[in-house]
């Protein structure tokens, strides 16, 4: 299934994409794509929904963040070999650990609003995933089981706030509107194999990110059995899973960064594709 949430900031209701590629409404079924629809039992209740019995959505829509109510936006830093090089960091021996704020969360096709003395803004094509059910001290064959679904992250970044503000890539990482997310949640008996799946980033209409989730150092299995062994992963928990090469701030000879009116458009194969427009903050 595609499951979205669409309507105006705070005001989204659930949704589901039919096999049509039409945008139905969910809301009779489920309160929200959140918490309790993640798991398996809600999924397969959802599943054997006759989709093209529901309210069809004419028009255009604001598709919202295709998950609410996350509880911890999880980040893995430096998880693919040629993005590390790209930065002149070594491989990692464990998974890099850092968190986004919730509160930059925002819908797939939003704008991205770079702060105040903002000047080196960055994007990262990334997959997401999303928990189903709460998960402690799992193993990487069975870590797959945790999963509800899978989504297109832009894991924008500020390349001084996070390395030059002392302390960690949070600060960074955290700013308003510096985590679209969506625009559906596709589950994971959709999606098979996460680790076979092409991904892309244009920036201005020119091609900057070419990936496939392949190269990625630590496995989506991997790392959710890793953060497993640190703490408990509950359903609506997001876990972003690493970028390829291309970002702004590896390209030679001078690295190139956001600014106000630039577009970035990005997608992931089967999980669809993200349009933001940035603007600063004044």
């Amino acid at each position: 299934m595609k499951l979205c949430r669409f309507g105006e900031p705070g005001a989204e209701k659930p949704g589901l994409i039919d096999h049509n590629g039409d945008l139905r409404d969910l809301s009779e079924e489920v309160a929200d794509i959140a918490h309790e629809a993640l798991t398996d039992m809600s999924l397969e209740i959802l599943s054997k929904v006759d989709a093209m019995q529901l309210p069809k959505v004419d028009g255009p829509v604001r598709f919202g963040p295709c998950v609410a109510g996350i509880g911890k936006f999880l980040c893995i830093g430096l998880n693919y070999s040629d993005h590390a090089a790209e930065t002149g960091a070594d491989i990692p021996e464990h998974p890099i650990l850092f968190h986004k704020a919730t509160s930059a969360v925002v819908g797939p096709n939003d704008d991205v609003v770079l702060p105040r003395n903002s000047t080196h803004g960055d994007w990262e094509v990334e997959l997401g995933v999303v928990i189903g059910k709460p998960c402690k001290y799992v193993t990487p064959e069975e870590a797959l089981d945790y999963v509800a679904g899978y989504c297109v992250v832009n894991d924008i970044s500020e390349r001084h706030f996070q390395t030059q503000l002392t302390g960690q890539w949070t600060k960074g990482k955290s700013c308003d509107t510096f985590g679209p997310i969506g625009p559906w949640l596709v589950t994971r008996d959709e999606v098979g194999d996460p680790q076979s799946l092409d991904m892309y980033c244009d920036v201005n209409g020119k091609r900057m990110q070419t990936g496939n989730t392949s190269t990625m150092i630590f496995t989506v299995a991997e790392c959710i059995s890793h953060l497993s062994q640190l703490m408990t992963l509950h359903p609506g928990d997001v876990i972003s899973t690493g970028t390829p090469p291309g970002v702004g701030m590896g390209i030679k000879p001078e690295p190139v960064y956001l600014k106000a009116g630039d577009v970035m458009e990005l997608g992931i194969e089967k999980l669809g594709s993200q349009r933001q427009e940035v603007r600063q903050d004044v």
